[in-house]
């Protein structure tokens, strides 16, 4: 009976294979989610979604697969309704206190409140706000929204207050997230950890358990083996761009920076302005008073690190190519004399972008950034994110 819902992941693009739809089919063989709308979506999700980018897309087919009570007018709900004795005593028994389970009497039983508000559907010719028998806002009916009842219906309200409406009426609404829309926080460290070099350091702290069997069987006693914990042993230097234009991605670039200090253990950054010159710097306020010399970080950092460079790359192309050209101070050297330096000492070095990609093309010095980094600029995209570390680790 699921077949439908398998193939319409299929088509939408989410990789779920046999197997996971198997485990999902197993799962509720078992009986793991009885009568229960949401623990069902959520067991979908969790056998059928790998990757979380996926997330939305999932949502909307579940949407689509599953939908029809939404696009059903609540008379048109209440007459279909036949659910079976046991099924609500079921559910009574999940989601009732025995208090509760007295209270709903106090209509009748459920019947009854179906009964009822079908009724006052029918009499019901406007919105209602407050009072405690017509469908409405903010009262005590056992029918509307924002208001209190042990046993109501709740009806176009969007999320539960009190927890106690027998039946929930609610449009769910979903926003596509792909491949190509801007980074939020929790996408970047899925981004960033496509770039990863496992490598073994330190205390002798883990179980080797393949060690350990093998060593057992070798000696005929048990002889534990221990190894250092595995982690990530990639070098990541990151030159961020600050002021300016810039102001404008404050937000995104906060996030990308924190999200690259937890994910690579070995991280050193500095910022510059519009282009790279002689000088950088660590800390904004100081910026004048207190750089490092460019000289210097060429020479203490080797060609093992990988180079992230973040910025919008808008400037004066003068700014560049040219002797004297930036706009803050006077440089002996071209910018492009720098980057070409910084990619000597780097190979592994990659052009991060937050303006949209579509308008790189109308700013001349994106272009000639392009150039230099011979089209290893990437948007700040999860697509472009993920297609930049796949070019460092090379």
């Amino acid at each position: 009976m699921f077949l439908r819902f398998f193939e319409a992941l299929r088509a939408a693009k989410i990789p779920v294979s046999l197997r996971e739809y198997l485990s999902f089919l197993e799962a509720m063989k078992s009986g793991l989610v009885l009568y229960d709308v949401e623990g069902f979506y959520f067991l979908a999700r969790a056998t059928m979604v790998k990757d979380e980018r996926n997330l939305d897309k999932f949502d909307l087919v579940f949407a689509d697969v599953f939908k029809g009570m939404e696009n059903l007018s609540v008379g048109d709900i209440l007459n279909a309704v036949d659910v079976p004795d046991d099924w609500l005593t079921k559910l009574a028994e999940k989601h009732l206190t025995p208090e509760e389970m007295k209270e709903i009497q106090s209509l009748g039983g459920f019947d009854k409140l179906m009964e009822t508000l079908k009724e006052r559907l029918a009499e019901q010719e406007k919105r209602h706000q407050g009072g405690n028998k017509w469908i409405g806002t903010a009262g005590t009916s056992p029918f509307g929204a924002y208001g209190y009842n042990p046993e109501g219906v709740r009806i176009g309200q969007n999320e539960s207050r009190h927890k106690k409406a027998a039946k929930v009426w609610d449009k769910r609404d979903f926003k596509n997230l792909d491949d190509s829309v801007e980074l939020g926080t929790r996408n970047i460290k899925v981004a960033l950890k496509r770039l990863r070099k496992w490598a073994r350091a330190g205390a002798d702290d883990e179980l080797d358990l393949n060690g350990t069997i093998r060593a057992t069987a070798e000696h005929g006693y048990l002889d534990v083996i221990t190894r250092p914990e595995r982690r990530n042993a990639v070098k990541v230097l990151l030159f961020l761009d600050v002021g300016g234009s810039m102001d404008s991605y404050i937000k995104l670039i906060e996030e990308l920076f924190s999200a690259a200090k937890t994910e690579f253990k070995h991280m050193e950054y500095f910022y510059f302005h519009n282009c790279l010159y002689e000088g950088v710097w660590k800390d904004n306020k100081r910026r004048w008073t207190e750089q490092t010399s460019t000289h210097e970080v060429l020479r203490t950092y080797g060609s093992d690190y990988k180079c992230i460079f973040v910025g919008d790359a808008a400037m004066s192309p003068y700014e560049i190519v040219y002797k004297g050209g930036a706009n803050e101070h006077w440089n002996e050297e071209p910018g492009q004399v720098w980057l070409e330096r910084a990619q000597e000492q780097w190979p592994g070095s990659v052009w991060i972008n937050p303006v949209k990609e579509q308008y790189w093309q109308y700013t001349h010095s994106t272009v000639l950034m392009q150039e230099i980094f011979k089209n290893r600029m990437y948007p700040m995209t999860l697509k472009g994110i993920e297609a930049a570390m796949k070019e460092l680790g090379r």
